[in-house]
């Protein structure tokens, strides 16, 4: 059972990189989504999410890396809110920003109870 709940830190990071990558291969479409910054803003929040997931990888300064992990997917519920109000995109889309909001504030409780529990290099943020 052990094992299952140590394989759960890699079930966590994975999609991490992936979502970084995408930023990094989509940062042309996704740069309307950004508040402010376009381009530039998504490239940033995808190098952090990949630079969080080899983080959670390693174990190094893993607890700093999920901390502002979580802060960041906090600041994205800035970009849904701006999505919902938005009338130029399908209502689809619109309407999809809610669970969008919901995932990203999961996430963030995730990876901040990874900091809490299961880093293991508290040596920048004790």
């Amino acid at each position: 059972m052990n094992g299952l709940l140590k394989f759960g830190k890699y079930l966590f990071a994975i999609p991490f990189l992936l979502f970084g990558i995408m930023h990094l291969m989509s940062a042309k479409e996704m740069a309307a989504m950004a508040p402010f910054g376009g381009e530039i803003v998504v490239y940033i929040t995808g190098l952090a999410m990949i630079a969080a997931a080899i983080s959670i990888f390693i174990g190094k300064m893993d607890k700093l890396a999920t901390t502002l992990l979580g802060v960041m997917l906090l600041l994205f519920i800035v970009s849904h809110v701006q999505m919902m109000g938005n009338e130029q995109l399908p209502q689809m889309v619109r309407d999809t920003q809610p669970f969008e909001m919901l995932k990203n504030i999961a996430l963030a409780g995730a990876a901040w109870m990874y900091a809490s529990g299961h880093a293991k290099d508290d040596a920048v943020i004790g």
